[in-house]
């Protein structure tokens, strides 16, 4: 049976979501039912806009407000805890039901190393998923298991980024 492909992209170098994106917009182009959500982001990236335009492709909206998770106090965290495990039991249940072909995470694999989701959640999905669904996770420092169990893995370097030269993140390029 073909259980589709794990795809990893992680490191600390810009391109990991650009990569999920570009995987997308090339199945959507090959006519895939994709689906999107994006873990500690909200909804006002460029890469949204044209993802919406696209008929193949569901985008699910992500919280209003984001904090970087070293902003937030215990409680937050908590909250946050709480609701992206919603939000993943959500994706587990679309991927299950909707007939996707290809389901793009977005930030999960920091999601899971601040263990705000549980990474047996995750590998329970992978080893559960309907036939034929491939999977891109981005994000930093998967662990051994996850690795493993990934088809495709990818490690971004950063070598140099403006950002180290106080360049702020700029719209088209970072957001």
């Amino acid at each position: 049976m073909n259980k589709g492909c794990v795809h990893i992209y992680y490191g600390n170098g810009k391109g990991k979501t650009t990569c999920g994106v570009g995987l997308c917009v090339r199945a959507a182009g090959a006519g895939w039912k994709v689906l999107v959500y994006q873990f500690l982001k909200d909804s006002t990236s460029s890469e949204r806009k044209i993802l919406k335009q696209l008929p193949q492709v569901t985008l699910l909206e992500g919280m209003e407000k984001v904090k970087f998770t070293f902003n937030m106090t215990p409680e937050e965290l908590d909250q946050a805890r709480i609701y992206y495990t919603q939000a993943f039991k959500k994706i587990v249940k679309m991927t299950c039901e909707g007939g996707y072909q290809m389901v793009f995470l977005d930030e999960l694999l920091h999601m899971i190393r601040i263990e705000l989701i549980e990474e047996k959640l995750v590998t329970d999905f992978l080893e559960r998923r309907p036939d034929g669904v491939e999977v891109i996770m981005t994000g930093y420092d998967p662990s051994p298991r996850l690795l493993e169990m990934a088809d495709y893995v990818s490690k971004i370097t950063k070598e140099k980024h403006p950002f180290d030269s106080k360049l702020p993140a700029r719209r088209g390029i970072e957001f």
